[in-house]
């Protein structure tokens, strides 16, 4: 016996990365992007942004996620979010951005510091919807409710979880993790 509680909606199949704009525009107007300047120099933040703005949407990138983000991380996102009134938020990338993204989903939805959510279940108002688009396979990130996030000072790293943190959906288009190089694809398989 078992009890399955699917939080995010799985669209999965080659070329879904195209249905991002349409599955966006159900959960907001004024998206955050969030991913990291590997994505764009692979055509990827291009490729989302098409799609976003082709369903009309407001979008505004963050694409300085560094690997294993810190909390400068997120709080250089959460400023560029809060500027732009963001409502619905997306990561694309591997665990590094879509951590970040839910790094930034906390403060903005819930205040604070990173360090005030480290541990599970300490967020207290709800959070904003988020979309999840993996381009590695191997950190699931996408389908769980923790942001992996190091303090910017200790390097202390923190496991942030609260079931609100989890992705909506999560779009998993084959097409991305076929184009990362050999030794993204090995690391994170090990991941």
């Amino acid at each position: 016996a078992f009890d399955f509680d699917p939080r995010t909606r799985v669209v999965f199949g080659q070329g879904t990365l195209g249905r991002l704009g349409e599955l966006t525009a159900e959960l907001g107007k004024r998206v955050l992007l969030v991913t990291d300047r590997g994505l764009r120099d692979a055509g990827h933040e291009e490729r989302a942004l098409h799609t976003l703005g082709s369903a009309g949407l407001a979008v505004k990138v963050f694409d300085d996620v560094h690997p294993n983000p810190t909390t400068d991380d997120v709080q250089r996102g959460l400023t560029i979010a809060r500027e732009h009134q963001t409502d619905v938020i997306v990561g694309l990338g591997g665990g590094s951005s879509m951590d970040c993204a839910k790094g930034i989903n906390f403060l903005l939805t819930n205040g604070g510091q990173m360090e005030d959510y480290w541990g599970v279940g300490k967020a207290t108002k709800p959070m904003l919807p988020m979309i999840a688009v993996p381009t590695t396979a191997g950190t699931g990130s996408e389908a769980q409710s923790f942001a992996l996030i190091a303090n910017s000072q200790t390097h202390m790293k923190m496991a942030c979880g609260d079931k609100k943190a989890a992705c909506k959906v999560a779009i998993l288009d084959p097409d991305l993790t076929i184009s990362m190089p050999a030794s993204v694809t090995a690391a994170t398989g090990i991941d």
